[in-house]
């Protein structure tokens, strides 16, 4: 923890001013929602949507914090965060975060070596700042009286509709990941509060046949067409 570089000083105002996060995650939606917690905290954010994209990052610096979502489409988020754990010099702070289960997945986090965990939806700035505040030496703490904000942060539509157009995707090939997709459709829900696809994310079968993928596609076709395209 002492040899995190932060470049400016903290401030009430902007208390993770210095800090550098890496979110590792594959929603669009949920990736919108951290940039939008980190430009209201002072933090710089950087994004990998993979396994793969998140090595290229580690391997050329060093980030104050990590979030990683566990379900990602090229490998267990819970292998990265232990390779981050692992890692010399470490991360110095590494979260996990995931739309399932709160309780088994924040122990799935903990025992892979992460110091905590962030729950889907991501959009309490309160909360946000200080799960990363614990955590930071208290010498590295915005000094003063600070006054916590408890507004709450919404990702652009647009991204929430790529997500669905990506989950469509995924349920028209031949046979469809349909592990890594529940687990996506479920963070994607949380992070919209869209309790009805939250319902029908749940209720996936790992054997899902032809009619039940065609039934999917149709629901989440018709939640597409309302919102907005991109530019």
């Amino acid at each position: 923890m002492d040899e995190m570089d932060f470049r400016a000083r903290p401030t009430p105002e902007r208390p993770l001013l210095g800090l550098t996060v890496l979110v590792v995650e594959d929603s669009h939606a949920a990736s919108d929602a951290v940039r939008l917690l980190c430009l209201r905290s002072g933090a710089r954010i950087r994004r990998a949507d993979c396994v793969a994209s998140a090595d290229r990052h580690l391997n050329v610096y060093r980030p104050s914090v990590a979030i990683v979502d566990l379900g990602l489409p090229d490998g267990s988020g819970l292998d990265l965060i232990a390779a981050m754990h692992a890692r010399r010099p470490r991360v110095p702070i590494v979260l996990g975060t995931s739309g399932a289960d709160r309780q088994e997945a924040e122990r799935q986090v903990r025992a892979a070596g992460a110091d905590g965990f962030l729950a889907k939806p991501l959009d309490s700035l309160a909360a946000f700042q200080a799960t990363i505040l614990a955590l930071v030496p208290e010498s590295l703490r915005p000094k003063g009286p600070r006054v916590v904000e408890a507004s709450e942060v919404a990702p652009d539509p647009i991204a929430y509709r790529e997500d669905l157009a990506h989950a469509m995707g995924l349920l028209a090939q031949d046979d469809p990941p349909v592990i890594y997709l529940r687990r996506f459709l479920l963070g994607v829900a949380r992070t919209a509060h869209d309790r009805a696809l939250e319902d029908r994310a749940a209720g996936m079968a790992q054997d899902m046949d032809a009619s039940a993928r065609r039934a999917l596609h149709g629901f989440l076709s018709q939640r597409v067409q309302g919102l907005p395209l991109a530019i």
